[in-house]
C-alpha cells in the first residue's frame, strides 16, 4: 500500500481562470453512475460517490474521489480496505441516505453486514466490490483513492442509477 502523497505537478502550475462554480456546472451536465463507498473503523462509514471509475483490468483497479472535509475521510485515510456498491435505478433512497450529512447511514433502513476485512457490505445492490487500498493521492480539496479489487459480486444486467444535473435518474431504453 502506498502512503498519501501530493500530486506533484499540480502544485507547480499557475492558478486557473476557471471559477469553481463554472467547473461544477460543467460537470453537473456530465452523467455518472452512482455508488456508495464504505469502510470500517470504530464505526462503519460510507458516502455516495459519482466519481468511481475503472482504472485497470489487469490488475483490477478502480478509483474514487473523496473530499478531505468528508466525515468518512479520517476512516478512509487509515483503512486498508474499502467497499464500492453500484446502485440500481430504483435505489435512489440509498444514494440519498448516504449523501445526507448527519443521516443514520447504517441504521435500520440500511440492510448491510460486515464483509471481508470488516468492510461494511450493502445488501441487494447491482455489484459490490471489496478493494485493498493501493494509494491515496492528494488532489486539491480531495483525495483520489485507488484500490485493487480483491472480491466482486455482481447480480447481472440491471439498469444503473445515474446522477445528472443535480438529481438521480436512470437511463432510458
Amino acid at each position: 500500500m502506498t502512503t498519501l502523497q501530493s500530486g506533484g505537478r499540480a502544485s507547480q502550475l499557475a492558478g486557473s481562470d476557471v471559477e469553481p462554480e463554472l467547473f461544477r456546472r460543467v460537470f453537473a451536465g456530465h452523467a455518472s453512475g452512482v455508488a456508495v463507498v464504505t469502510a470500517a473503523g470504530r464505526h462503519p462509514v460510507g458516502f455516495t460517490a459519482t466519481s468511481v471509475v475503472s482504472v485497470s483490468a489487469d490488475p483490477p483497479l478502480l478509483s474514487f474521489n473523496v473530499s478531505l472535509t468528508s466525515s468518512s475521510w479520517p476512516t478512509l485515510a487509515a483503512a486498508t480496505h474499502f467497499g464500492v456498491h453500484l446502485l440500481a435505478a430504483d435505489q435512489s433512497a440509498i444514494a440519498i441516505r448516504f449523501a445526507l450529512t448527519g443521516a443514520d447511514r447504517f441504521g435500520a433502513a440500511t440492510t448491510w453486514h460486515p464483509g471481508p476485512f470488516g468492510v461494511p457490505v450493502l445488501a441487494d445492490v447491482v455489484a459490490s466490490l471489496i478493494c485493498e487500498i493501493e494509494s491515496r493521492v492528494l488532489a486539491g480539496d480531495h483525495a483520489v483513492v485507488i484500490g485493487q479489487v480483491v472480491r466482486a459480486d455482481h447480480v447481472g444486467d440491471v439498469a444503473p442509477l445515474v446522477y445528472h444535473h443535480g438529481r438521480f435518474t436512470h437511463l432510458s431504453a
